[in-house]
């Protein structure tokens, strides 16, 4: 167990490095929107790789932080009666879970992404759109955000038979910190980037927390 829990601890940094490296692109997906609207509307010019590189530098947020997500335990949860068991009960639904539902999902996922990337790269697959992108780099991000979120999965069930058996804390416990989104704010004020920015992601982070408060209308 204690070999397992070290590969965990491993996983664990490696998707909290990934993560906090990959915040960085939502402030130049801003940037790029931002710079197209202004060219578009002032100069009454765009591009079709500008609009692109927006979806793409998207796909990249959303997959390569999956794994990152999954390690602060904020994938999106539709509790209804999970939060009356135990803590050892709810670690056993997640084992459950685990074992049954997410590892082969994203195991097959990886399987049948890895030849359409493989496809994408042998033929240089292009856009169709007219000044737009080669297509295998955002082919590639579909096999390596399930690959590292197939680690975390592996590392997270670990946690959770490491807690059953007694050989480690409870995983679901809220860690203790501030938020990706304000973690993501004081680095945009640290470096001195873009403070509307870090306005902008502080108060949709504050409007999130407060939609979650109880009696909060949504």
């Amino acid at each position: 167990m204690n070999a397992m829990l070290a590969l965990s601890r491993a996983v664990d940094r490696l998707n909290e490095a990934v993560g906090k490296a990959t915040i960085w692109l939502v402030l130049v997906v801003v940037v790029i929107s931002a710079g197209n609207a202004v060219f578009r509307y002032a100069a009454d010019w765009s591009s079709n790789g500008l609009l692109e590189i927006q979806w793409y530098l998207f796909s990249a947020i959303f997959l390569l932080c999956a794994g990152y997500v999954l390690k602060k335990n904020e994938h999106i949860r539709i509790d209804v009666i999970f939060g009356r068991f135990s803590a050892r009960t709810q670690n056993w639904i997640d084992v459950f879970g685990f074992l049954v539902f997410m590892l082969p999902m994203v195991t097959m996922t990886l399987w049948l992404s890895w030849p359409v990337f493989m496809n994408a790269w042998h033929s240089g697959e292009m856009s169709a759109n007219p000044g737009g992108l080669v297509r295998w780099p955002v082919r590639l991000l579909l096999p390596v955000g399930f690959f590292l979120l197939l680690l975390q999965g592996l590392s997270e069930l670990v946690k959770r038979l490491a807690f059953l058996s007694g050989n480690g804390p409870n995983p679901l416990q809220a860690e203790k910190g501030p938020s990706a989104e304000q973690e993501l704010v004081e680095i945009i004020r640290k470096h001195q980037v873009a403070p509307e920015v870090a306005d902008i992601v502080g108060m949709a982070d504050d409007m999130v927390r407060d939609k979650g408060k109880p009696g909060s209308r949504s």
